[in-house]
């Protein structure tokens, strides 16, 4: 059935929140689809927010959003606030029963992105996080051969994902609270959610315990760590390693995200490479710093890029291309119809959370710890207690 709002209208009314990076991505794709009607924006930085409207012919313009998510042409929302401001606009969404697509994570706290989980449970509504790269073809197709049975059942995960520094200089610069945003929680969560969402088809699969490293010498300086090297038990025995660096050099030419996969079965492997180095630029003119939210200079030219390193996708004459048009005009569609997509639940973003902070937990601790964590050890973490 066709999504229908208060004025009666059909079509998606669509809600921005945050008119930064993602956001402006995320509405520029929204105002081009047929099956959005109306399209209002918000940001607490009017710049942003009335340069993106003029773009995407945006219906409506405010900064605040409790008003915006109130009106009745809206019928869904995407929350593309900084990581640690989701709260407030996704439960001004759930009070006007409005679906959601809210980018990673639901709260930086885990105690709080718990009560956000029920919060959501208990409303019904049809909330979806943003995990980009289950929109990949090479992931999509992987899981499938996994669902199909041919490796069999899988034994061995190996993940590794390599960053280069812009992610956490730019993401760090915007908040106080340095401690709760590390490599595996920020960025590391992608990783994470691509392994288990691969495995999700086969039984035992659940984590149980975990023992992890970490270190900071490059970035201990701006207040987080440069890596996180973690083995993951799973129920049934099954071992998994999950691994990210995200001190890499600025001139790294990875954009942002480089990660390997390798998946082992009794019958069989999938070796996933999604690097990017199949495709080069070298060049004497220095290239976009692929990671560039506004007001963020990376310090450095960088000459050489692996050309569809940037996760949400790459331009061509203008338009983005890639997991993130696939991810955002699937909702839509998700919207529309009603049928179902492997957009990530909320319960799997808190999942995310809940095993990137028990990793950090069991780097500073030095011991195992046993899954599920209590959500006021790891809160205790973040606030850089224990």
């Amino acid at each position: 059935m066709p999504a229908n709002d208060a004025s009666g209208g059909h079509g998606v009314g669509l809600a921005v929140i945050g008119c930064g990076t993602t956001g402006r991505i995320r509405a520029r794709l929204a105002s081009e689809n047929p099956g959005v009607r109306w399209l209002g924006l918000c940001d607490l930085k009017e710049d942003l927010a009335t340069a993106l409207a003029a773009d995407t012919g945006a219906d409506y313009v405010t900064a605040d959003f409790a008003e915006l998510v109130g009106r009745p042409e809206v019928t869904a929302v995407i929350v593309a606030t900084d990581e640690t401001v989701h709260v407030g606009p996704v439960l001004a969404a759930l009070e006007h029963g409005r679906s959601l697509l809210i980018e990673k994570p639901l709260a930086t706290d885990p105690v709080v992105s718990g009560q956000m989980l029920r919060i959501i449970t208990e409303s019904g509504a049809d909330a979806v996080v943003g995990y980009t790269q289950r929109f990949r073809r090479r992931f999509l197709t992987a899981r499938q051969r996994i669902r199909d049975g041919q490796i069999g059942d899988v034994t061995t995960v190996v993940a590794r994902a390599f960053m280069n520094r812009m992610v956490p200089m730019a993401t760090l610069r915007r908040t106080e609270r340095k401690s709760a945003l590390t490599p595996m929680v920020v960025s590391g969560t992608h990783s994470v959610d691509v392994c288990l969402w691969l495995l999700d088809g086969q039984a035992g699969k659940r984590p149980v315990e975990v023992y992890a490293r970490a270190g900071n010498r490059v970035l201990g300086g701006i207040g987080t760590l440069d890596s996180t090297l973690g083995i993951v038990s799973l129920e049934d025995g099954a071992l998994w390693s999950m691994s990210i660096n995200w001190a890499l050099p600025v001139q790294w030419p990875g954009s942002v995200y480089g990660l390997e996969i390798g998946v082992v079965g009794t019958r069989g492997v999938i070796d996933i490479e999604d690097t990017h180095r199949d495709a080069i630029i070298a060049s004497e003119l220095p290239q976009g710093a692929g990671y560039q939210p506004e007001g963020f200079a990376a310090g450095a030219p960088r000459h050489v890029d692996f050309l569809g390193s940037y996760p949400p996708g790459d331009l061509h004459e203008g338009a983005l291309w890639g997991p993130m048009r696939e991810e955002t005009t699937t909702w839509i569609h998700r919207l529309l119809t009603g049928a179902p997509t492997q957009h990530a639940t909320a319960a799997e973003a808190h999942r995310n959370l809940m095993l990137t902070m028990a990793m950090d937990l069991s780097a500073r601790t030095g011991e195992a710890v046993k899954l599920p964590v209590d959500p006021a050890s790891l809160r205790a973490l973040a606030a850089g207690e224990g």
